[in-house]
């Protein structure tokens, strides 16, 4: 009898793993606070924050594990609850932000996992936002299509049409052709749709996650996940490790169909891309982060606070290695809010977006332009950032690829851009694959 007492609870905290940490991991998170701890109504944070115990702070992150290394944080979001409205926010955290990380100096967020795991990842988030994480959640993403499969898929919007080609990829030819509209899709099709590379870089790649997250959570909240719950339950627990308690995963529960109802806000860490070399960077805007810290909680930044901030602002902004080339401001990003009716109007969206037309850049400053250094040659992608600025096109950011022996430089941008590629002072062949006004560079060792 014990046995069985013991597997059905073993079972039950599975499967509330299944129906919660799913959404967990796609950023809808809700909490009812009550069990074990005990903490005053509103404590003042070591950067003088005000928290209310009404608010609960979620680690999110996504982990790429490698059979060779420790593996990086390709996800990082911190998800913020109002427990008793019954409301949840997301505030994602671009892999490229530069903060520093203790006993690594400044470095890209991604690499606090690799330094130290899920706790130095931990204190790096918590002090670039200024508040404490309640719970961490880490999800190994390369169950990430298994975990889709076992959906049986979700449906999703798709906003633009999305072709890139590589059949050199790591993993052994990457194909990625997706139209506009609403679609279904498979765990395979989803990574396609995730790992979309566009001229906006890695916030062009964080809105998507986004737009994914919400098709994650109506799929999950229908009635036709049931059937497929014991396969999603196998899936999640070799994939899920978090602390967050039994009591808080049923609290959770409760309170999802009112996130749903509410609707849910996302949005990205304030700050401007910037590189040195060949290495991307967000340089994250302090102050305005501790104000949306805040105002997510409903409050305004105290002057202890605000003293804080600034005195973190002035050590940042001294900390900045000389040749960092900073570019566009993007501080006021833009906000996103999921809904039970916006879902419901997806597909009269859908048909409304794919007749939408997106205007033909008429230079190349309406062009926004990404690299990717692929051939191995240190500072290549900085080199040709130079080059095309030089021109007049908008470069949004430079990257280093997970490879360093392409053979030959390729464009990737919509046919209607075509003329203003003319005339590269290096060979490339280009592709047609995204908007008008978008274009990813993917550099060759013909480069040099």
């Amino acid at each position: 009898m014990r046995v069985r007492r013991r597997r059905r609870r073993n079972l039950t905290r599975v499967y509330i793993l299944a129906v919660i940490l799913v959404v967990i991991v796609t950023g809808v998170v809700a909490a009812n606070w009550f069990g074990s701890q005990e903490v005053a109504e509103n404590i003042e944070t070591q950067s003088g924050i005000q928290k209310s115990d009404n608010y609960l702070h979620i680690m999110v992150m996504g982990v790429d594990r490698r059979n060779d290394d420790a593996g990086r944080s390709d996800t990082l979001m911190a998800v913020t609850v109002n427990k008793d409205a019954g409301t949840a926010q997301i505030l994602s955290l671009p892999r490229d932000t530069r903060v520093q990380i203790e006993g690594n100096g400044y470095d890209k967020i991604n690499h606090a996992y690799a330094y130290g795991g899920h706790k130095l990842t931990r204190k790096t988030v918590e002090k670039l936002l200024g508040v404490p994480m309640d719970y961490y959640v880490l999800v190994d993403i390369q169950a990430f299509e298994r975990i889709i499969d076992a959906l049986d898929g979700v449906d999703i919007n798709v906003e633009k049409r999305m072709y890139y080609e590589d059949p050199w990829d790591d993993d052994g030819g990457l194909v990625i052709d997706l139209y506009p509209g609403m679609q279904h899709m498979d765990g395979k099709k989803a990574i396609q749709y995730v790992r979309f590379r566009d001229g906006e870089g890695d916030i062009g790649r964080i809105a998507r996650q986004q737009h994914f997250m919400q098709a994650v959570m109506e799929k999950m909240l229908s009635p036709s996940v049931v059937p497929k719950l014991p396969k999603l339950m196998e899936e999640i627990q070799s994939a899920v490790e978090t602390d967050m308690p039994l009591t808080e995963m049923v609290s959770l529960a409760q309170l999802l169909p009112s996130i749903r109802e509410h609707g849910m806000i996302s949005e990205m860490v304030p700050g401007s891309p910037a590189y040195l070399e060949d290495i991307s960077y967000w340089l994250p805007d302090i102050m305005k982060l501790r104000q949306l810290v805040a105002s997510q909680m409903n409050t305004e930044l105290a002057d202890s606070a605000l003293e804080s901030a600034q005195v973190l602002v002035k050590e940042y902004e001294a900390s900045l290695p000389k040749g960092i080339t900073v570019m566009a401001e993007k501080s006021d990003t833009a906000q996103t809010k999921s809904s039970k009716s916006a879902s419901e109007e997806g597909d009269k969206e859908s048909k409304t977006e794919t007749k939408a037309k997106v205007a033909k850049a008429s230079g190349p400053e309406g062009i926004s332009v990404f690299i990717i250094n692929d051939s191995g040659i240190n500072g290549a992608a900085a080199r040709m950032a130079d080059k095309l600025r030089a021109k007049g096109f908008n470069v949004t950011g430079v990257d280093t690829g997970r490879k360093s022996d392409r053979a030959h430089t390729i464009i990737v941008t919509d046919s209607s851009n075509t003329d203003w590629f003319y005339g590269m002072p290096f060979a490339c062949t280009i592709m047609d694959g995204g908007e008008p006004n978008e274009a990813v560079i993917y550099i060759g060792r013909d480069y040099e």
